[in-house]
């Protein structure tokens, strides 16, 4: 634990650095379609954005819900900062156009709220299997933000219930398969450190 300890600060550093620009590019390639999968449903940022909880399920697991937070203040400001440096430059390309500030308000508010279930899940099934806490975790969080931020940047569209369904849809995937890199950055930095709780 002590080289855990030790390498905290620039751990905590490079996962906020990382969460500020999940933050900002997520609210970018929301509005970039993918023409070849189903581009009236489907967008980039559906895949980027879960990133962000498993950022913060491995920096909970690793140091605890303390310095998640640190990590998602961080994300928060410097996904904000990215934003006004940007010119407010982020996707609006949808079919019921959604106002710049509706769309930055809805990603940066369901960002704080879902990050934040998302820890207090989290803790709570600490002592489960080791998938059950991120996996339960990103699930309930995830629906939760995806609901917050339609409802702020799409709520008046007559089809915003339809996108945020495929929306979660996608992210519930990633929050499946981000289960391999949860396991595995989890099991290398534990047995770096000698410890065989990697659980």
């Amino acid at each position: 634990m002590t080289q855990q300890q030790s390498a905290a600060l620039p751990a905590l550093v490079i996962a906020g650095a990382l969460m500020a620009f999940v933050v900002y590019i997520s609210n970018v390639l929301v509005g970039i379609r993918i023409g070849w999968l189903n581009e009236n449903w489907f967008n980039y940022g559906q895949f980027t954005f879960p990133v962000a909880f498993l950022i913060t399920d491995i920096i909970n697991r690793l140091f605890g819900a303390r310095r998640a937070l640190w990590v998602i203040a961080i994300g928060f400001l410097g996904g904000v900062a990215f934003f006004v440096a940007s010119g407010g430059d982020v996707g609006a390309s949808f079919a019921d156009p959604w106002s710049v500030g509706r769309i930055a308000l809805g990603s940066l508010t369901a960002f704080v709220v879902g990050q934040m279930l998302d820890i207090g899940i989290f803790n709570s099934l600490r002592q489960r299997a080791w998938w059950f806490g991120p996996l339960v975790s990103s699930l309930v969080a995830s629906l939760i933000d995806t609901v917050i931020f339609y409802g702020i940047a799409a709520g008046g569209s007559e089809n915003w219930m339809n996108f945020a369904s495929v929306d979660f849809g996608v992210k519930a995937l990633v929050a499946v398969v981000a289960l391999v890199p949860f396991r595995l950055v989890i099991a290398g930095i534990f047995a770096r450190s000698g410890s065989t709780n990697a659980a």
